[in-house]
């Protein structure tokens, strides 16, 4: 383990609250240099989120870990990512849960998220080009949500995809963003809780025409 990884790894995670031992080990496995510009690579282990193309960024390590964290997530689990990005989170999620569905609404990210995707060797996460705000609903219901960007509010058709039992996590808001928690109940019933303030750039899409 070189010394940036190892400092990720102490110092922004275990040092904070990032316990989960499988998060960890996706954090420590997956090498976040293959997922940041050539230029970015000795920036790419500090805890500050970086641009990428399409005026869109990558999330510090402590957030991807900690989002992670709290979806609670199992081997068996199918998970919807919304935002693909540069997909640097969907292969921290593929080394913890079965399959990662990943919807990107920029074509450049698309084609960005799949060939770091491949250069990381990851088989188990599909990226596909479309608006998130809709979802996936061919392979629904899913075991848990991550989304990467804001919306004002939660999506209903992300609700309505998710399994009794599931979790889906968001930040939600304009200006002020808070990271929620859903996690459904049963048809139609939610459970809502709130983790923290965060900043992440607005979901497009129809999320604009939806406030």
């Amino acid at each position: 383990m070189n010394h940036d990884v190892e400092r990720m790894l102490n110092v922004h995670l275990k040092g904070r609250d990032i316990t989960d031992p499988e998060v960890l080990g996706a954090m420590t496995e997956i090498d976040r240099t293959t997922f940041v510009p050539k230029d970015l690579h000795p920036l790419a282990y500090q805890d500050r989120p970086l641009p990428i193309s399409g005026g869109q960024t990558i999330s510090q390590p402590y957030i991807v870990a900690y989002m992670a964290q709290a979806l609670s997530l199992g081997p068996d689990d199918t998970v919807l990512e919304c935002g693909a990005g540069c997909g640097y989170n969907a292969a921290v999620l593929s080394r913890i849960v079965k399959q990662v569905y990943s919807v990107e609404i920029l074509p450049e990210l698309v084609e960005t998220a799949r060939h770091n995707l491949d250069q990381a060797g990851i088989k188990n996460v599909e990226v596909r080009l479309g608006d998130a705000f809709v979802g996936c609903p061919e392979h629904a219901p899913f075991d848990a949500m991550i989304l990467t960007a804001a919306p004002a509010t939660i999506p209903e058709p992300l609700k309505q995809q998710l399994r009794v039992g599931g979790r889906l996590l968001a930040p939600i808001g304009v200006d002020v963003q808070s990271l929620i928690l859903l996690t459904k109940t049963s048809e139609g019933d939610f459970e809502e809780s709130s983790l923290l303030s965060v900043r992440f750039v607005p979901m497009t899409g129809q999320a604009e025409s939806n406030p």
